[in-house]
């Protein structure tokens, strides 16, 4: 049987942006396969009672500079967004929608948003910014609306997020390789090891 990671995740978190970058890699390089978990992270915060360590000014400062430096291990273009935090609400309906009814175009949505946010700079809480980046990305800004305000989508993202919550989850990206729990993209090592 195939080993697999679950990846709790919300396109808001810088974290979760540069574990995005480095899954596919850990998956090939171990024979295993993701198991995408898409949840709110603010709802995650809310229930947790967990925040965000921005919030922190000298531990934002730090998360601020280590991002940058894993980045650079990682050989991957990041910068923070100038427009955080982003209210990721309506992208992760239509995250977690498309899952659902077109499993194959959820990584390339998630591809265009998490470069439009950590790499761009582009403010996603601007609706306008939201639909040109969607089209450009080969996505119908009007049918990925209706997705995030599809009420089954709606209860499915609470439902998705309480569950996370239920198995331990405080934060993103948060990992599960069978039993056992990894939180941040910094665990990625671990992540490796239990899935070889």
């Amino acid at each position: 049987m195939t080993k697999a990671v679950e990846f709790y995740f919300d396109v808001g978190s810088p974290a979760t942006y540069l574990a995005w970058t480095q899954l596919p890699t850990i998956v090939q390089e171990t024979g295993s396969e993701i198991e995408y978990r898409p949840m709110l992270l603010g709802g995650v915060f809310q229930a947790t009672g967990n925040r965000s360590p921005m919030e922190v000014p000298a531990k934002g400062q730090y998360m601020q500079d280590d991002l940058q430096r894993f980045a650079r291990r990682y050989g991957v273009p990041f910068r923070h967004n100038p427009h955080f935090p982003i209210n990721t609400l309506a992208l992760m309906r239509m995250v977690l929608g498309l899952q659902l009814r077109e499993p194959q175009r959820m990584v390339p949505f998630v591809d265009a948003v998490c470069r439009a946010i950590w790499v761009d700079g582009r403010n996603m809480n601007d609706p306008a910014t939201v639909a040109e980046v969607l089209q450009q990305a080969g996505f119908a800004p009007e049918q990925m609306l209706a997705l995030a305000n599809d009420p089954a989508i709606k209860d499915d993202l609470k439902a998705a997020t309480q569950e996370a919550v239920a198995r331990g989850v405080f934060g993103a990206p948060t990992f599960f390789v069978g039993g056992e729990m990894f939180w941040g993209q910094d665990r990625l090592d671990f992540v490796k090891e239990a899935l070889q």
